[in-house]
């Protein structure tokens, strides 16, 4: 493993978190920094953890998904986590595409409607 260690600061600076959120995500045990006194030290496994924590976020997958999918690597280990990927990613990419096909919808009624406003008040797009 890497000779990493980052302070609490510098893991909210290295992530661009708010404290807040870092604290929530110690909180609802998705890291477990190392302490000395009252201070936190992250390294190479919660940075890692960090890594897929915020990329599942972008992905749209629920914290508690989260969660349970960094711990079946604990449990039992990377061949049965990527299982569980393959399964969460295939659910998020449905929710994903029907989320799409909504913000589109949503995207032609607003232009039409916009269009519209603007013919009655005699302006062009």
């Amino acid at each position: 493993m890497s000779d990493t260690r980052l302070t609490f600061k510098e893991m909210c600076a290295k992530f661009d978190v708010t404290p807040r959120t870092l604290r929530y995500y110690e909180y609802i045990e998705l890291l477990q920094p190392d302490r000395e006194g009252r201070s936190r030290y992250y390294e190479s496994r919660e940075i890692a953890r960090m890594t897929l924590i915020l990329r599942g976020r972008k992905w749209g997958f629920p914290l508690e998904d989260i969660r349970q999918w960094l711990l079946i690597y604990e449990s039992e280990g990377t061949d049965a986590q990527m299982q569980n990927l393959l399964e969460l990613a295939d659910k998020q990419l449905v929710e994903l595409q029907e989320q799409r096909l909504q913000l589109d919808e949503a995207l032609e009624e607003l232009q039409t409607m916009r269009d519209a406003t603007a013919k009655d008040l005699g302006e062009t797009s």
